[in-house]
Order: C-alpha cells, then sequence, then structure tokens
C-alpha cells in the first residue's frame, strides 16, 4: 500500500471518529438539556406544630428550607429552619432531612424522609437547646409542565431526645421556587 494511500485512509478513519465524537456530545448535549433539573428548590412558606406531651401547647411561624438532588431519583437533602411563636415562647427549629423522591405523576411529586433536627427555645426567662429526629412526608405540586413555580405540603413527626421526650405533630405549607 503507497504512503498517500495509507495517509488517505488514517484521514478517513480519523474523520469517522470525530463525526462519532461529534454525533455522541451533540445529542447528549441535548438529551441533558431535556432533562435539565434545578440545581436546587427553595421552600418558603408557614408552619404549625402542636404538642404531643404539653397538652395543647401549639405554636405557628414562617419557614424557609432549600433542597437539592444528589442522586438523581434516590435521594433529596432538605436543610430549612423554622420559627414558631406561641404564648409567651419563641422556638428556632433546624432541620437536615434525607428524603427518597417518587414521581406520582407529571405534577406530583412525594418525598418521605427522616432526620435530625436541633431547637432552640427561649422563653419564661430561659433557654433550652435539643437535638431529635422527625419524619416527613412532603408532597409537592408543580401546577405548570415547566416547572416555573409550585406549592408543597409536609406533614410532619418529631421526637426530642431531651429530657422531657417531647413529641410533635407539625405541617408546613407554602411556594416551591426551583433555582435554575
Amino acid at each position: 500500500m503507497s504512503k498517500h494511500c495509507r495517509l488517505l485512509c488514517a484521514y478517513a478513519r480519523g474523520m469517522t471518529l470525530v463525526r462519532l465524537v461529534s454525533f455522541v456530545v451533540l445529542t447528549s448535549g441535548t438529551a441533558l438539556a431535556q432533562e435539565r433539573q434545578p440545581v436546587a428548590v427553595f421552600e418558603l412558606g408557614v408552619a404549625g406544630e402542636q404538642s404531643l406531651t404539653s397538652g395543647s401547647s401549639s405554636s405557628f411561624g414562617p419557614t424557609a428550607a432549600v433542597e437539592f438532588t444528589p442522586i438523581k431519583n434516590w435521594l433529596v437533602i432538605e436543610t430549612g429552619v423554622t420559627s414558631l411563636f406561641s404564648h409567651g415562647q419563641t422556638e428556632w427549629d433546624t432541620d437536615f432531612v434525607f428524603k427518597k423522591p417518587f414521581d406520582l405523576s407529571p405534577s406530583v411529586e412525594f418525598e418521605p424522609g427522616i432526620g435530625p433536627f436541633w431547637t432552640h427555645t427561649i422563653g419564661s426567662g430561659r433557654t433550652i437547646d435539643s437535638i431529635g429526629a422527625e419524619a416527613v412526608l412532603d408532597f409537592m405540586f408543580w401546577p405548570t409542565p415547566d416547572r416555573k413555580f409550585g406549592w408543597f405540603l409536609e406533614p410532619s413527626y418529631g421526637y426530642s431526645f431531651s429530657n422531657s421526650h417531647e413529641q410533635s405533630l407539625g405541617v408546613s405549607t407554602g411556594l416551591l421556587i426551583p433555582i435554575p
């Protein structure tokens, strides 16, 4: 085989490889653009909590959280803070919840989860800090296919590891704002 023929064959193989690589890159880029997920989802709303161990002690206040998906279809991590106000008492709750996402329909997601929380309570002239665990059932509703906004409903159960072993039921609701 002549030198020119070998060069021409090598050039043709190289061009075929370049075309193949270009095709793969372009089609995977298109697929990635179609499946593009937001970096995170910001939740802003209101929360209420009812104590199960302190009689009729209930509290209400604002809540904010951010969640992100480190493993698609397997793991969502949410961290948030809630301020709860009741009779002469202020409570700051911070949580870190690990959730498993499920798509119930194209516009409804369900994410059950569990994780630790820390509570800082100020009232009656004293300050109490405690840690505990909570379980949540997060329902996310997306009214439009592009998911530019949505709303959530998140019932929860909390158990404090403090001496009083406080137990509570809570619910939060509000807006979902995707962060592109």
